[in-house]
């Protein structure tokens, strides 16, 4: 077992926080790499990109929001429980070195996984600008510790209840027409990355993006989180998680999200059901 040794609720409850002890992964993970987690016995394998790890204390820590069955179950678990299985770290892990100036950009969770590749770009001495987005005050996560390794942070929200009222694009616009960036990195919701894509595309600035297909084995044999890059097919798990956001077919990987809508939405409901039976 995967003893979780600290837990917090974020956003009224519907985001986690759980670090868990997990020494020999803590001791290879690198920014931009994944595990996978399983909870129980017939629980379902569920990647997540890993927010922190600390390789003295041996814990990573995973940032999730509860949108299915399985997100559901990871919430019941309290400190000194844990998971039955982490596999990891899988995936490449980020390409850090001195670019320059590096914007990051994270949305709603997505700032999680963005936090350990933004400190990467500050500590390898690039000019660090980071804007966080998410659809109000409530859901905006790791600020504090975002500035701790940011230049310059810059809040967007879509109802305008903390810093700029619109989206993360915005913000950025402002910034591409005021100086030269070398690089931009951008995760979360698969709309904000493409958007993000496709702006920085008219401005030629070199984008890496997260993206989260479905996942089942996470080692390239089943070939469910396969996607379109540049018009060739890559496993997520193994060529990914990053890629470059100007070769990524965002529309393809959105209709593979949707894929199984239907089931995911009923397999919650009777979880819920059963929860309150």
């Amino acid at each position: 077992m995967y003893t979780i040794i600290r837990r917090e609720e974020m956003a009224h409850g519907t985001i986690i926080l759980n670090e868990i002890e997990a020494p020999q992964i803590a001791k290879k993970a690198k920014p931009g790499q994944f595990v996978i987690l399983v909870a129980n016995e017939t629980g379902e394998r569920i990647p997540l990109t890993m927010a922190e790890v600390d390789k003295e204390r041996g814990t990573i820590t995973i940032i999730y929001m509860i949108v299915g069955k399985s997100t559901q179950l990871f919430s019941s678990l309290k400190v000194g429980e844990g998971y039955k299985d982490i596999v990891g770290p899988l995936g490449e892990p980020t390409h850090i070195e001195k670019f320059g100036t590096v914007v990051c950009i994270g949305g709603g969770t997505g700032t999680a996984v963005l936090h350990p590749i933004t400190r990467g770009m500050y500590e390898a001495g690039n000019q660090v600008i980071s804007i966080i987005g998410a659809r109000n005050e409530d859901y905006l996560i790791l600020e504090e510790s975002m500035a701790k390794v940011s230049h310059e942070v810059r809040i967007c929200t879509d109802d305008g209840s903390k810093g700029r009222h619109g989206f993360v694009t915005e913000e950025l616009e402002e910034i591409l027409k005021s100086q030269k960036v070398d690089l931009v990195v951008a995760i979360g919701p698969v709309p904000m990355m493409k958007f993000v894509s496709l702006l920085t595309k008219k401005y030629d600035t070199p984008t890496l993006v997260s993206l989260n297909p479905i996942m089942i084995d996470g080692t390239g044999m089943c070939g469910g989180c396969r996607v379109t890059i540049g018009g060739k097919t890559k496993f997520a798990c193994v060529d990914g998680p990053e890629f470059d956001g100007h070769q990524v077919d965002f529309d393809g990987l959105m209709r593979r999200l949707l894929a199984y809508k239907v089931e995911e939405e009923h397999a919650l409901l009777q979880c819920n059901c059963e929860v309150e039976a």
